[in-house]
């Protein structure tokens, strides 16, 4: 399409879960509800019209090994676009990716700097590895790297103890995620275990990922505070297959794993009836290949999310948090289009007819 050209989408415009209308056009990479006077380039695409979907725990730039070259990272990055996933949180990378601001065909992407982490107590070439005494300097820092997020790793094995533990001391997370408040950053933290939770939580921190250490103790606790949680269960759907491949040096860390696992779904649709807010996130550019959002709201309602729920948990709740726009009147045009209602069939999430990214048709 020209710079003048106008893209009038048509069929039914998901504004909100409720909230639907006939039509919206796109004018200079934005949308407006107001038909554009004289409109002669036209293209009309039609169908079942979403936001963009949103994958709020990934890691564009980063792979198994660490950081990644900016070719493979622009591979990652229009997996997730040509998947429907145009509003990413990258929950941690060494990678600079900066660079993909300046791309409009490639998904807009919210920092959380890089991952920082005890001291061998995380993947290798991930994070910065520091003690206790300098957690809130490095918070600092990542804060002002970052995109108004930070992300801690909460807990890991611990080799000696031949367990998942807490990595921090109380006051060392009260003290960094202070002055990640004070900077106008929230935080998040990787946690997989039950015993790093309430620290995290009555320290202040905003969202734990995974959190697949919930308990009937610590779920209340996230709900009167507010906490968020993005469980990424495509990613714990890993976890027997590491317990197996551990057993044999950790075998107290296998079964924690196992049991974990286990009660995945039961501890997230805890959560969720108790009134903690789940986001979709895949933990993809790990272990995990990108494009993987649609499968992630499929399992949030495997998990008994109920199916709109779970797709806002992916699409308009997802943005509000992340303070991004949906289909708003004047905000960019960032939509996915499909052939059929969504809310009534969760499936339709894998197939997109057409991915429309600052007013462009890209897929």
């Amino acid at each position: 399409m020209s710079e003048r050209a106008v893209l009038h989408v048509k069929g039914r415009i998901l504004v909100g879960p409720d909230e639907v209308r006939d039509e919206l056009w796109v004018v200079g990479g934005r949308i407006t509800y107001d038909r554009p006077p004289g409109a002669r380039d036209v293209r009309t695409v039609d169908g079942w019209v979403l936001p963009g979907l949103v994958d709020a725990h990934c890691h564009v730039g980063l792979d198994r090994h660490g950081a990644v070259p900016e070719d493979v990272a622009e591979k990652q990055a229009l997996t997730d676009r040509d998947a429907g996933a145009l509003l990413l949180r990258d929950a941690g990378s060494p990678s600079d990716t900066r660079w993909i601001d300046d791309r409009d065909d490639l998904p807009k992407i919210v920092r959380a700097g890089r991952h920082i982490a005890r001291t061998r107590r995380y993947i290798r070439n991930y994070a910065w590895e520091v003690e206790p005494e300098d957690l809130a300097a490095y918070v600092a820092q990542e804060a002002r790297r970052g995109d108004g997020w930070v992300k801690l790793v909460g807990d890991w094995i611990d080799r000696d103890l031949g367990d998942l533990s807490a990595c921090w001391p109380r006051g060392a997370v009260e003290a960094a995620i202070a002055e990640a408040h004070r900077l106008g950053a929230r935080v998040t933290a990787h946690c997989f275990a039950e015993d790093s939770l309430r620290d995290l939580v009555e320290a202040g921190i905003d969202c734990v990922e995974h959190a697949t250490g919930l308990t009937d103790e610590t779920i209340p606790l996230f709900a009167e505070r507010g906490v968020a949680i993005v469980p990424t269960l495509v990613n714990i759907a890993t976890f027997p297959a590491l317990a197996d491949g551990g057993e044999s040096k950790f075998p107290r860390w296998s079964a924690h794993m196992r049991r974990l696992h286990e009660r995945r779904y039961d501890t997230v649709r805890s959560a969720y009836d108790a009134g903690i807010p789940v986001f979709v996130g895949t933990d993809a550019g790990g272990s995990l290949p990108h494009g993987l959002a649609a499968d992630e709201v499929a399992e949030l309602a495997r998990a008994g999310i109920p199916a709109v729920e779970a797709l806002a948990a992916g699409t308009w709740a997802a943005r509000r948090w992340l303070g991004r726009p949906g289909l708003e009147e004047g905000a960019p045009a960032d939509l996915v289009v499909y052939g059929s209602d969504p809310r009534a069939d969760l499936r339709v999430l894998a197939d997109p007819r057409r991915v429309v990214l600052n007013g462009r048709v890209v897929g």
